[in-house]
Parts: C-alpha cells; structure tokens; sequence
C-alpha cells in the first residue's frame, strides 16, 4: 500500500485564507456592534458636594486638597474660590502677607487683603478676592456658590460661579 501525503495545495490555501478573513470580519463587525450597546462612563468628581458643617472651619483660609479650594471664613461669612490656576490648572499657593495690605483697584475701590494666590508653575499671581494681576493666566480664579444643606453642611457648587462680593452668612 501506498501511502498519500498530505500536501495542501495553493488552491486550498487560498480557500483557507479567505475564510478565516471573512470569519476575522464578522467577529470584528460583532464585538463592535455588541461594544456599542456598553455605554463609555465618564467618572469626573462631583459638581454639587458637601464639605463639613461650618463649625468645621476656624476664621482665616482652609484648603481642601481633594477639591482643590479654599475655603474662607470671616466671622459668620463663608466664601469658595477655586485653587485651579486658570492658565493650565496647576494649584495655586496661598501666601499669608506680613500685615493686612491694602490696595486701590482700577475702579477706584479699596480692598484690604491679608493673602494673595501664587501659582508655581508659571508665575500668576492673583489678589485675595481672586484677581489676576500678573503673570500668563487669562482670567480670574473662579469662585463657587456656598448654601447650606438641610442636616446643616456646606454644599459647594462648581456649576454656579458667583461675584467677588458673594458671601454665605450662616
């Protein structure tokens, strides 16, 4: 007896080939389809949370490190201001000045301040309310609306932005 040998021919290499090709495009073309139907999940933090009761926080300026604010507290007035530099979001640095400073705005109006916001990265530096006076950033450091909840915290919310004169009284 002879034996055959199995040699595979080009014919039906070529038959294998385009097989497993249309095979390999259907199952792409499926798992794309099915992938689809899974929705993409963007985790970004909260735009609306709580921070503490305002007992929490003593007179002065608090930094929270997670949302990146400070939180400033005068008496039984509350204020938010972000400490995202508005030019490419590194955290600004609160510098305490030796005594209280005051300044005359291009407005004519006085402000006493007792720090000031400077950015490490690139040089901004902004007044106490949050103004930009020198340096690359375009805009002021935002300043976020204080409320209080009903079981008595402090809710910050990053989608209300509010005027330098906005003040929480608790």
């Amino acid at each position: 007896m002879e034996e055959k040998q199995n040699k595979t021919t080009r014919k039906d290499f070529l038959k294998k080939l385009t097989g497993y090709t249309i095979l390999g495009g259907v199952i792409g073309h499926t798992w794309m389809y099915v992938r689809s139907t899974v929705p993409n999940v963007l985790y970004e933090p909260l735009r609306r949370f709580k921070i503490g009761s305002p007992d929490k926080y003593t007179d002065g300026i608090t930094y929270l490190a997670e949302e990146r604010l400070y939180i400033i507290k005068e008496k039984n007035e509350y204020e938010c201001v972000s400490a995202v530099c508005t030019h490419l979001g590194c955290t600004v640095n609160v510098h305490q000045l030796g005594s209280s400073k005051e300044i005359t705005l291009p407005d004519g109006k006085k402000l006493k301040q007792k720090w000031e916001y400077h950015c490490p990265c690139h040089g901004s530096k902004y007044r106490g309310d949050g103004t930009i006076y020198t340096g690359p950033a375009p805009e002021n450091l935002p300043r976020f609306t204080l409320s209080v909840s009903p079981d008595n915290q402090l809710v910050v919310d990053r989608n209300k932005k509010v005027k330098k004169d906005f003040r929480l009284k608790v």
